[in-house]
């Protein structure tokens, strides 16, 4: 065999590796796209929306939030904790009807304690905080966003009308409605992994 098909049979081998392994990679890419967005659910169409419909960058600050928050390890509630919560946001939501802000701002300050007791970034590390939250509860992080927001700026734009300016009554309660679902997931997720815990230890 000549020295020339030699080169062109080694040329020849090249071409197809790489030709599989950029396939392989695509569909790596690929798989990892729809992982990320059954992941993160809207927090992924949130995160396109962002780069003004750049999946792929979408997806690489994703991986990113993934890769800095994803080994958390979350934290379980003692039960005496677990119900001082549930009274507390119990009591923030009665003084709703005198006290909106007061109500929206307490309910703020909770779910902040809440989360550091579970093990997320606590104090005034708000924005880590919301970041590995979105990793480990992405369908309601939306919701501490707002009600965060309501909270610290009393103005925003409107869920329902669009039009941006001084938060009204409707909002904070819209924001504190929101938020409830992360609070209870927080809390209750707790609760159900110590039955679990217990559960499995009285099986073993």
């Amino acid at each position: 065999m000549s020295t020339g098909v030699i080169i062109l049979i080694v040329i020849a081998v090249v071409v197809v590796i790489g030709a599989i392994a950029l396939a392989l990679r695509t569909r790596g890419g690929a798989r990892g796209g729809r992982g990320l967005k059954r992941r993160f659910g809207p927090e992924y169409e949130r995160a396109v929306a962002r780069h003004d419909g750049d999946t792929k960058a979408a997806e690489h600050e994703l991986a990113q939030l993934v890769e800095r928050h994803g080994g958390l390890k979350e934290r379980a509630l003692e039960p005496a904790d677990a119900e001082r919560f549930e009274a507390r946001w119990a009591a923030a939501q009665e003084h709703f009807v005198d006290a909106p802000h007061e109500a929206v701002a307490e309910a703020e300050r909770l779910l902040a304690e809440v989360a550091g007791a579970r093990g997320y970034p606590d104090g005034d590390r708000y924005e880590e905080r919301v970041e590995a939250l979105a990793v480990h509860h992405a369908p309601h992080v939306q919701g501490y966003r707002h009600l965060h927001h309501v909270a610290r700026n009393g103005s925003g734009t409107s869920r329902t009308s669009g039009v941006s300016g001084t938060a009204g009554t409707e909002e904070m309660r819209e924001a504190l409605l929101e938020a409830r679902a992360l609070f209870e997931e927080l809390v209750g997720g707790s609760r159900s992994r110590r039955t679990s815990e217990r559960t499995h230890a009285g099986r073993s």
